[in-house]
């Protein structure tokens, strides 16, 4: 080769070595595209409900002390925790179960409580149930902290009489048997709860039943579960069952009357079922899988509405993501069937995920609910006797409240990947909508556990930006916690490294956060 093709040939594969290093930079630009002005859906306020479970302490000693407690109740209530809760505005409040709904009759949790009959909970733990929080305890809780009640009703081991009974003791205004025992109990108006789960995990602790038998089990028990503006979920299958929820649409394609609302549970697992890790004790290895495994999350969910679409495309059935959050291996020195588990920077992280996911399938998605409310899994809160701790996930909770019932903004994020041992996966997750007062949200979390990014945000379709603040929530450690009778060492801050000019957010966000910035015309 002589010296001018040799010199061509270097001048050539040097600029190809230039052309691929600009694709990477390219590719490594954080940019966010928000059309503030093509919002059509709105961001169900039931996407940040509860779940409570009869299950370890997460009713007694978190939610319930008794009367006779020393420890400030009303009605047996606990204050500190209704207190709490109330600043992150729960909407809906899922209970008795999952498992243990389907071994409960709600005969037994009703009328003087030192008459009501003990059962053992064989699901959790093996600790016996005295039942003396029931109907009437849940339906006061849930007025008390102002939130929407969701029934779920025992089918593996119920009737369709004793599902019916519920429904018209709890909601019925009639002259009628259940009615006058309500009133009997103390309560003379019904409660008028309009959510209701016909059974729990049908395929598993709910049953063992085949799609096929539950299906038609569910028309039974929807027929006689009735009454006005009532909203029936049905028990989905696994996450990656897609058989079964194809199974479920089909045999009520006839009976739409009868199925409001298709459950879809969700954990987010480190490493597996078998191999959860601890909640605060993690490397990055650990710290990347869960980050993994909770955007397989989407993947799912997406698998499902795709198939929801299908069968139902005029969107009349919600998809209700009743249980998810992250399952980790329970505290040392725990029982461990009660799941106690500790909270840290990964579980705001993640719950952030999460909920961005729920947002922006928001079309879709009308319902779900964290696992669980108090003491166990992804808790809002912990208690110990009479102190409580307000976790990283509660906080996260309480930052993301600006989205409920608001207008979902299309939105569109390029962003560098966060890169971990040769894997890598989509540093940045965001979701945006805009209020009724005309405030714009957007809600970011960087899942990278060391880097920080820069990131630009175009705001199309929306006035001239006034005013903007930002919050956000981080820690100097990824595995930092609130802790009993410590300062907190993970909550909501107050966040300045962002600037705004001409509808275009720069914004500087450290490692591990979770942020939002509200932005006013």
């Amino acid at each position: 080769m002589n010296f001018s093709k040799r010199l061509l040939w270097v001048f050539f594969s040097f600029s190809l070595i230039l052309l691929k290093t600009g694709q990477g930079q390219q590719e490594k630009v954080n940019r966010i595209v928000v059309n503030a002005d093509l919002g059509t859906e709105t961001i169900s306020k039931f996407i940040y409900g509860h779940f409570a479970e009869h299950l370890g302490h997460c009713i007694y000693g978190g939610i319930y002390v008794g009367e006779d407690s020393p420890i400030p109740n009303t009605r047996g209530i606990r204050n500190d925790v209704v207190e709490a809760l109330k600043e992150i505005a729960p909407s809906v409040v899922r209970w008795p179960g999952g498992c243990f709904a389907d071994t409960y009759h709600w005969r037994d949790g009703i009328g003087p409580q030192d008459q009501r009959p003990s059962i053992v909970n064989t699901h959790w733990g093996g600790v016996t149930e005295d039942n003396s929080f029931g109907t009437h305890e849940f339906l006061d809780f849930c007025e008390q902290i102002g939130a929407e009640p969701y029934i779920c009703a025992n089918v593996g081991s119920g009737t369709a009489q004793e599902a019916a009974e519920w429904v018209e003791y709890v909601n019925s205004d009639a002259r009628s048997p259940m009615t006058e025992l309500r009133k009997k109990n103390g309560r003379e108006k019904p409660w008028s709860v309009k959510y209701w789960a016909v059974g729990n995990e049908s395929w598993g602790c709910g049953g063992n039943m085949t799609p096929e038998y539950y299906a038609d089990l569910y028309k039974r028990f929807s027929t006689y579960v009735r009454g006005r503006r009532l909203y029936r979920v049905a028990s989905g299958g696994t996450d990656p069952d897609i058989a079964w929820t194809e199974t479920i649409l089909k045999k009520t394609q006839n009976y739409r009357n009868l199925i409001q609302g298709y459950s879809f549970h969700y954990y987010t697992f480190c490493h597996g079922w078998n191999d959860k890790s601890s909640a605060i004790q993690f490397n990055e290895n650990d710290w990347f899988d869960t980050m993994k495994n909770t955007l397989i999350m989407e993947e799912r969910l997406e698998r499902h509405i795709a198939l929801m679409d299908v069968y139902d495309p005029q969107n009349e059935i919600g998809l209700i993501a009743d249980e998810w959050g992250n399952w980790f291996t329970v505290e040392p020195g725990t029982n461990p069937g009660f799941l106690y588990q500790q909270n840290t920077v990964r579980d705001a992280v993640t719950a952030a995920l999460y909920l961005n996911i729920f947002n922006n399938h928001a079309r879709r998605v009308k319902m779900a609910n964290i696992a669980q409310f108090v003491n166990v899994l992804q808790a809002m809160i912990l208690t110990k006797d009479d102190q409580l701790v307000k976790t990283p996930t509660f906080y996260v909770f309480k930052m993301y409240k600006v989205h409920h019932d608001a207008v979902l903004l299309p939105i569109h994020v390029t962003c560098e990947d966060y890169m971990f041992d040769g894997k890598t996966l989509p540093g940045i997750s965001a979701s945006a909508s805009l209020d009724k007062q005309g405030v714009f949200h957007v809600s970011l979390c960087n899942i990278d556990m060391h880097k920080n990014k820069s990131i630009e945000i175009d705001l199309r379709g929306f006035d001239k930006l006034a005013k903007a603040r930002g919050e956000i929530i981080t820690a100097p450690k990824e595995n930092d916690y609130n802790d009993f009778g410590k300062p907190e060492k993970v909550n909501i801050q107050k966040f300045s490294s962002f600037s705004v000019q001409d509808n275009i957010l720069k914004i500087d966000m450290p490692a591990k956060s979770v942020v939002t910035l509200e932005l006013k015309k």
